[in-house]
């Protein structure tokens, strides 16, 4: 459940009057939006919101075109490369569908992160590996390849790679996607306890409204460009705003349309039965 802790933290991240888009078409207008050290955040909205957007500019992956993206009060976009790397080695990222490397076995990639930023000894990264996959439950997998585990497995293999540096930040990339009930639910489980217990911040970026609810301390809706709502799961789901209205009910209609903006029917077809469309 979510902390009952009342009192606001402190950001670990944050976005102040950011703008970010791919050419001509504006992803992020003028956002700002705080990630509370030592909560789950939830970041949501519709498909092409900006969600994994607002992930890539934390991690330095993407640089605001305006604004300040902040982690632990130093600017991300400002950082030279190594200032850059000393701030992702306080990140966890797991992506999508967990993304392992299919070449690698089980351990080897939890061990990853371990050979690239530090020159401990072989005993150690064992160890150290073998602790975050029995966190996760999955010490027993430790040879198997990716292969030969299943989905919810993946997963689980993902996030202990993504703790295995003792990360402040873990950034979450749709964690439930295509997870059967059992695997969601345990992923979700993991989630909470590993944050709580590490001391973590998280952000969770996810469509799945009653897992996601149920886990956060925090949630921001982003749409349009902007953060249509914010605060606690039962503050968001009273929210007045149309968009949020229609996420949070799963609406087919509102503010989000089906069509994405182009030209007029007219304008490809010309009139229908002699009417204009």
């Amino acid at each position: 459940m979510p902390s009952t802790d009342s009192l606001p933290a402190p950001a670990l991240a944050e976005l102040r009057n950011v703008t970010f888009g791919y050419g001509e078409r504006v992803i992020l207008r003028d956002v700002s939006l705080k990630i509370p050290r030592g909560k789950v955040t939830a970041l949501m909205g519709a498909s092409g919101g900006g969600k994994t957007t607002v992930l890539r500019l934390i991690g330095g992956q993407y640089r605001a075109q305006q604004g300040e993206v902040l982690f632990d009060q130093q600017d991300v976009g400002r950082m030279d490369a190594a200032g850059l790397y000393a701030a992702r080695r306080r990140m966890g990222m797991l992506f999508q569908f967990g993304a392992l490397f299919t070449d690698l076995n089980v351990f080897e990639n939890v061990a990853f992160p371990l050979r690239e930023h530090t020159d401990l000894s072989e005993a150690l990264v064992r160890d150290i590996v073998l602790m975050k996959l029995h966190a996760v439950g999955l010490r027993g997998a430790r040879d198997l390849m990716p292969s030969q585990i299943s989905g919810g497995m993946a997963r689980r293999v993902a996030l202990a790679r993504a703790i295995a540096l003792d990360p402040e930040l873990v950034m979450y990339d749709e964690p439930f996607a295509g997870l059967d009930p059992i695997s969601l639910g345990t992923a979700a489980q993991l989630i909470r306890q590993l944050n709580d217990a590490m001391g973590l911040t998280t952000i969770l970026v996810s469509h799945d409204l009653e897992a996601t609810f149920a886990l956060a301390d925090h949630v921001i809706i982003l749409g349009a460009g902007v953060v249509a709502a914010q605060g606690t799961p039962d503050e968001v789901r009273s929210s007045p705003d149309p968009l949020v209205h229609q996420f949070v009910n799963a609406l087919p209609t509102g503010p989000v349309p089906f069509h994405y903006p182009g030209p007029g029917v007219d304008a490809d077809f010309g009139p229908l039965d002699g009417r204009s469309a």
